[in-house]
């Protein structure tokens, strides 16, 4: 009986893993091609998974919850023209066994050389590099390690239970015999991935209410940490007089949205400027590896939306440079709608090289927001408000009514000075000053 592997697909560039949300389909069941077979999540987006072959699924390979690695085999699909030609059903499930259970131990195979674990010097307990990091850290021996209890998959000691580890070691309750032996030796990480700390303790009190996060507000929390702990953060503002952008929306909406059956808002306005900006300070766009500079030939601007739940995600408007107004107006309507409706995909949310973020649509006058990694800025705009400010004119200084908004960016101060930081946010606020009001859309 011919079989075929359906594998964990990778859905982007820096995707390394996905957890398994719902089984669309059942042993036994079965399959057409390009039918869902599984729902998976990754830490950018949710997808479905679809068969390339037809045929009957006779073995899933993990359960609902488990993370599995890109690349590794998931089911085992008994392919449509030998499971059809099969004379009884009571014949086809007696020779399965076999060769799934060879098929099985293949896949363990695959599956154990993917997966991203270490083995200990001695004994036969498997480490992550996460837990290895953290011993190294702590200086934490091998023989140290293994009189840890492990809560995880068969025994494994996890992320919790090294910290707990850390703890009780902090009070004194571990044998000085195996403190004081060598610690752990691991490859060294890089300077932008410090080792985690112990969480403080939480009390609780009468009438408090425990509410645990969904998975994407998981995935957020671990972000906004990571990107703090990698950049050292620096926020520059300037407050810009954006009253020709509101004067020409206000006379072009009512044109654009009856030609183009679509309303422009200022966010497409907005990048329009920031690309601007971009083309003359590229050095904000770029990424830091390690101790190299990776300059981006691209222009692709992320843009913070709101989900459904009330998170927030980035989808990503690809060579923003190479666009017109209309162009960045249509990329900003249908990357929202998408987002609003669940339906972004892996690609709509990669390969962002600057980041904006609109923190006015609460009704904040400015913010200081958290950079968007591996990027190394992100630019938030405050809500516009009408403000009494000094006009320099023929006739002398006047006082008049503008729209005032702040301006903020915070950036990554290992590679962006406050001279680059603070001229590019400058020059962003000029081009939004210097906006043409008679300009044809």
């Amino acid at each position: 009986m011919s079989e075929f592997q359906l594998v964990m697909p990778k859905m982007g560039e820096s995707i390394a893993e996905a957890t398994i949300i719902r089984w669309t389909k059942n042993e036994g069941d079965m399959i057409a091609i390009d039918e869902t077979v599984l729902e998976i999540a990754t830490d950018k987006v949710d997808s479905e998974v679809p068969s390339p072959k037809a045929g009957k699924l006779i073995k899933l390979l993990f359960k609902e919850g488990d993370v599995v690695p890109v690349n590794a085999p998931i089911a085992i699909i008994a392919l449509d023209g030998t499971a059809a030609s099969a004379p009884a059903a009571p014949k086809v499930e007696a020779a399965a066994p076999v060769e799934v259970k060879a098929a099985v131990q293949q896949v363990e195979q695959t599956i154990v050389a993917a997966q991203n674990t270490v083995s200990s010097n001695s004994g036969n307990r498997f480490y992550s590099p996460l837990v290895l990091n953290i011993a190294r850290a702590e200086n934490i021996s091998m023989a140290e390690l293994e009189t840890i209890a492990g809560t995880g998959a068969e025994g494994r000691v996890t992320k919790r239970d090294i910290l707990a580890h850390v703890q009780n070691r902090g009070a004194g309750s571990i044998p000085a015999a195996a403190v004081n032996a060598a610690p752990v030796s691991v490859q060294p990480e890089k300077p932008s991935s410090p080792a985690p700390v112990a969480k403080p303790a939480v009390s609780m009190n009468g009438g408090d209410e425990v509410i645990e996060m969904d998975r994407m507000r998981k995935l957020i929390a671990d972000h906004m940490v990571m990107s703090k702990h990698t950049s050292p953060h620096v926020t520059s503002f300037v407050e810009a007089d954006v009253t020709n952008m509101v004067l020409w929306r206000d006379k072009a909406k009512k044109v654009y949205e009856k030609r183009e059956g679509e309303k422009i808002t200022f966010t497409p306005m907005f990048i329009e400027c920031v690309v601007k900006a971009i083309k003359d300070f590229p050095m904000i766009n770029i990424t830091v590896d390690g101790y190299n500079i990776i300059k981006r030939k691209a222009i692709n601007i992320g843009m913070a939306a709101a989900l459904p739940s009330g998170n927030l995600i980035v989808p990503v408007i690809k060579n923003a440079d190479n666009m017109n107004l209309v162009g960045l107006t249509k990329s900003v309507n249908g990357l929202a709608n998408k987002a609003r409706a669940n339906k972004l995909a892996p690609d709509d949310i990669q390969g962002g090289t600057f980041t904006l973020t609109n923190v006015g649509g609460f009704g904040n006058v400015m913010g200081t927001p958290i950079i968007n990694q591996p990027q190394v800025a992100i630019m938030a705009t405050g809500a516009i408000k009408k403000k009494p400010a000094v006009l320099e004119t023929e006739m002398g200084d006047v006082i008049a009514i503008r729209h005032m908004m702040f301006l903020s960016l915070s950036y990554d101060h290992r590679v962006v000075d406050g001279s680059l930081g603070g001229s590019f946010l400058r020059r962003v606020g000029h081009y939004m000053e210097q906006w043409d009001v008679n300009r044809e859309i």
